[in-house]
């Protein structure tokens, strides 16, 4: 087969150092993400709150992801600054949520479980707005700063690899917390490591704000404002009904726009399906696996989860170099149907005689995400360029809230819908190792084929995905025509 490959022009790339810097977007945004969750536990084990309660701090925030994700999108998108329309957000952004999430632990002792409720979810819908107003235009942000086809998914690979070392923070914040030999308790250890994270996400998050340039602030500049006509502005209520008929019709003009939701189908079909047996793998590997010894169960656990772990950055480098060589589409399909085998290996490989079996799997299953997130933000900055080919608007800041507030629903509504899928099989935890048959083999074939299945479905989806590398680059080259500059587009290297 041959594959048609266009080479990046020198005026295209982004350089490492700007690779790295765009990365340190992705770390500060998982960091904080992931901490904030790693650390609610303070919440019951220091201050003594219903667990319920605790659980319940950590969704209600949440909700406003869905309001709040494509509103900053759409302002981050329309702002018309000297600045450009992301920086500005990414720098105070990362200002404020650092600062708010230092305070939000800083957790007065001997108060009421109602105050600490209460105290805790307006301190979470803050935090959670300022990181909305961070992360927003930095995902846009990224979208925008190549128009090359394969720096794009170069871009991506970097900030995806560095994004995942913040994963490896959170395990460890409990221990953390309750050292002794610089904390006195597990909330004073909270105040303690929430200051120290605020301040790193500060001296971290602005650097993107700082050093990358913004290549369409000058073309986003040049669209019609809805707040003015023929240049003049608008009365207050004239202004305020065109900002939200605009909103509106850029929300739905991104949601019915095909190709975009194949990329969101596809994405949540891969991540959660992954998201929604996350738990079964634990219990097949103690209750099948090690016969209910959940000391033996923990071991392998955790050996699997790191194998996989550490799989994941080699994919990332290994899916991009693909993807620069096969392209997007292909390289996905590839990097997909890769992590199926792995998933329906666990039928075979979690053997109760051969128990190291367990981390065979995991390399291969670290295909579906690690390709998933390096590609997908990739794609969708095509998706951009075609979408301003039809309407003349870009959308960055729409495309990607709604893309990552597609992810996050899809995750909650796994995590929940696992427990009940749990139930489905009859399992029954006061059995410990005596689980009857029926349900270690249901624990097993839910394990194994819900995410293939689920990965099979994305893989048509991309599949019929109509944006291929060479229509791309025709999408680029009327675009640059229609803008009036002269292409940097090269043209196809020899086969």
């Amino acid at each position: 087969m041959t594959i048609k490959k266009f080479e990046t022009a020198p005026e295209d790339r982004i350089s490492v150092p700007n690779r790295v810097i765009y990365g340190a977007g992705a770390f500060v945004n998982n960091l904080l993400a992931g901490s904030i969750g790693g650390m609610m536990i303070v919440l019951n084990l220091g201050l003594g709150m219903n667990p319920a309660l605790v659980g319940l701090l950590g969704a209600l925030p949440r909700l406003m992801d869905a309001i709040t994700d494509p509103l900053m999108g759409y302002i981050s998108d329309n702002t018309k600054s000297r600045w450009g329309r992301r920086r500005p957000y990414i720098f105070m952004g990362a200002i404020v949520v650092g600062i708010v999430y230092a305070v939000l632990w800083q957790l007065p002792l001997g108060m009421s479980e109602n105050f600490y409720f209460w105290y805790f979810l307006i301190g979470s819908l803050i935090f959670y707005l300022a990181y909305t107003v961070f992360a927003t235009p930095w995902v846009a942000m990224g979208y925008e700063l190549t128009p090359d086809y394969h720096e794009r998914t170069r871009l991506m690979g970097t900030q995806n690899f560095i994004g995942q070392l913040a994963y490896f923070v959170p395990p460890w914040l409990l221990l953390i917390m309750q050292d002794d030999r610089f904390f006195t308790d597990i909330v004073d250890g909270a105040a303690g490591v929430a200051i120290a994270i605020g301040v790193f996400s500060i001296a971290v998050g602005i650097l993107p704000a700082i050093f990358l340039k913004e290549r369409f602030k000058d073309i986003a500049a040049a669209e019609p404002s809805p707040i003015e006509t023929d240049g003049a502005p608008k009365s207050a209520a004239q202004a305020i009904g065109a900002v939200l008929k605009d909103f509106f019709v850029g929300f739905a003009t991104t949601l019915k726009f095909v190709p975009f939701l194949k990329l969101c189908l596809a994405t949540f079909l891969v991540f959660n399906g992954f998201i929604l047996i996350s738990s079964f793998q634990a219990y097949v590997i103690i209750y099948f696996v090690s016969g209910g010894d959940q000391e033996m169960g923990g071991l392998y656990v955790g050996l699997a989860g790191t194998v996989q772990t550490f799989s994941t950055f080699v994919v990332i480098g290994l899916v991009t170099w693909m993807s620069t060589r096969l392209g997007k589409r292909r390289t996905f399909i590839i990097s997909t149907l890769i992590s199926m085998v792995g998933y329906l290996m666990k039928w075979f490989c979690y053997n109760p005689d051969i128990p190291i079996l367990v981390v065979l799997p995991a390399p291969l299953i670290a295909f579906g995400l690690g390709g998933l997130f390096t590609i997908m933000p990739s794609m969708i900055a095509d998706v951009v360029d075609m979408d301003e080919l039809n309407t003349n608007e870009r959308r960055e800041g729409m495309y990607g809230s709604i893309f990552w507030w597609v992810v996050k629903l899809g995750m909650a509504a796994a995590i929940a819908g696992g427990g009940y899928l749990l139930n489905a099989t009859g399992f029954d935890v006061a059995l410990g190792g005596d689980q009857t048959d029926r349900a270690i083999f249901l624990m097993r074939l839910f394990d194994a084929v819900i995410p293939a299945v689920a990965s099979a479905i994305a893989m048509w989806a991309v599949y019929t995905f109509t944006i291929t590398e060479e229509r791309a680059h025709e999408i680029r080259l009327e675009l640059e025509k229609r803008r009036g500059g002269g292409s940097t587009a090269q043209a196809p290297a020899p086969a």
